[in-house]
C-alpha cells in the first residue's frame, strides 16, 4: 500500500465492477421456500447483469453459468453484512476491509459467512489489499457513506449487545473514523422497524443520495407502533447539517402497509434499495400505489438512472430485502 495514498469509503452510486450475492440453498433458513426465493434471486440477478457483473457465492455450482460463480457453503445469504467493505484510494488503490460478522450480535450462526471474504481473496476473485479487521464487529448494512468523508450509522445498532462492548459510543466513533478513513460519523438516534433482526441497520431507515440528499422512511399513521420513533428520526434528520453547514435535502419514502408472516409483522421498507451502474433496484411489496410512490421518489434522488422494482415479498419473510442480499464491489475490485 502506498503510504501517501488517501482512502475513503465510496458512495454507493460511484462506479462499480460488480455485485456480490450469496445464493439461497437448502442449508439456509430459506429451505421451506427455496423455489420461491430462488425465483426472486434470479429476477434480481437478471436485473443487475444488464448493468454490471454478478459474483455469486453458492455451494453446488449449478446456478446459471453466466454468473461469476464461487463455490462455498454459507450459513445464510445476507452478503451486505459479511461482504468486504471496500475503501478506494485517490491513486487507484483498493483496500478490502474484512470485519467480523457475528450474526447481528450472536443472534444467528455466522461462522461460515464470516470466512467468505478470505475465501474470495485467497482464490484471487477480488483485487486489492486485504485488511484484517476481525477484531471489530461491523456489518455493511449498518453504515452509509456520502463518498466525501461522512458516514451515517445508528446508535441502536452499533451500541446493541454483543457487538463491540465494552467500547463506549465515543470509542466506537473513533474506531469507525480510523478504520473507514472518515472525517465524521453521523449517529441516527431514532428509528426502528418492527421485526428487524439487525437492531436498526441504517439501510432500512435512511439512505444517502447525490447532492446531499437523504431518503428516509416516514410514517403518517399515529396508530402504527413505529410512528413515534420514526417521527423523532425525521426531526433529527431535519436538524442535521452537511460538513459545510447546509441542511440536507430530505426525500420521504412511504411506509409499506403492514405485512405479516402468521401474526409476526415483517420489517418491510422501501429504503433497502440497491444502487448499481446506471440503475437503482427498489423493493416492492404488491402495494401498487405505495410501490409507485417509492420508485418515483427514488428516481428523484437518482436522476438519469433507471428505476427497477422487484417484488421482495419472498425476501422480507426472512426479514431482509434487496440491499441486504447484495454488496457492491467498487470499480477495480474485479
Amino acid at each position: 500500500m502506498n503510504p501517501n495514498e488517501h482512502y475513503q469509503l465510496p458512495a454507493e452510486w460511484e462506479p462499480q465492477s460488480g455485485v456480490l450475492i450469496a445464493w439461497p440453498h437448502a442449508q439456509t433458513d430459506w429451505a421451506p421456500m427455496l423455489d420461491e426465493v430462488s425465483a426472486c434471486y434470479n429476477e434480481m440477478v437478471r436485473a443487475i447483469e444488464h448493468y454490471e457483473p454478478v459474483v455469486t457465492v453458492e455451494p453446488c455450482g449449478d446456478i446459471p453459468h453466466s454468473m461469476l460463480n464461487v463455490e462455498y457453503t454459507t450459513n445464510d445469504t445476507w452478503a451486505r453484512d459479511f461482504g468486504f467493505i471496500t475503501l478506494v484510494g485517490d491513486r487507484g488503490g483498493r483496500r478490502l476491509l474484512d470485519f467480523r460478522f457475528n450474526g447481528w450480535g450472536q443472534k444467528f450462526a455466522a461462522d461460515l459467512d464470516n470466512r467468505v471474504n478470505r475465501h474470495l481473496y485467497d482464490r484471487g476473485r477480488v483485487r486489492g489489499d486485504y485488511a484484517d479487521h476481525q477484531d471489530f464487529v461491523l456489518e455493511g448494512g449498518s453504515i452509509e457513506s456520502d463518498g466525501r468523508g461522512t458516514v451515517f450509522t445508528t446508535s441502536q445498532c452499533l451500541m446493541a449487545p454483543n457487538r463491540n462492548q465494552p467500547l463506549t459510543r465515543q470509542q466506537i466513533d473513533e474506531q469507525l473514523r480510523q478504520r473507514l478513513c472518515a472525517r465524521r460519523i453521523v449517529w441516527i438516534d431514532h428509528g426502528h422497524l418492527t421485526g428487524d433482526d439487525t437492531d436498526g441497520h441504517i439501510d432500512t431507515l435512511v439512505r444517502i443520495a447525490p447532492d446531499d440528499t437523504l431518503l428516509y422512511v416516514g410514517c403518517d399513521d399515529p396508530a402504527d407502533e413505529q410512528y413515534a420513533d420514526l417521527q423523532l428520526m425525521e426531526q433529527q434528520l431535519q436538524s442535521l447539517r452537511t460538513l459545510d453547514g447546509r441542511p440536507y435535502r430530505l426525500l420521504r419514502l412511504p411506509m409499506p402497509r403492514p405485512i405479516y408472516d402468521d401474526d409476526q409483522r415483517l420489517p418491510a421498507t422501501y429504503a433497502n434499495f440497491l444502487v448499481i451502474n446506471g440503475a437503482v433496484i427498489v423493493p416492492t411489496y404488491a402495494q401498487p400505489d405505495l410501490d409507485r410512490e417509492a420508485m418515483l421518489t427514488v428516481g428523484h434522488a437518482f436522476p438519469g438512472r433507471d428505476v427497477i422494482g422487484i417484488d421482495s415479498r419472498p425476501l422480507i419473510r426472512q426479514h431482509g430485502s434487496i440491499h441486504c442480499c447484495t454488496m457492491q464491489l467498487p470499480a477495480g475490485v474485479l
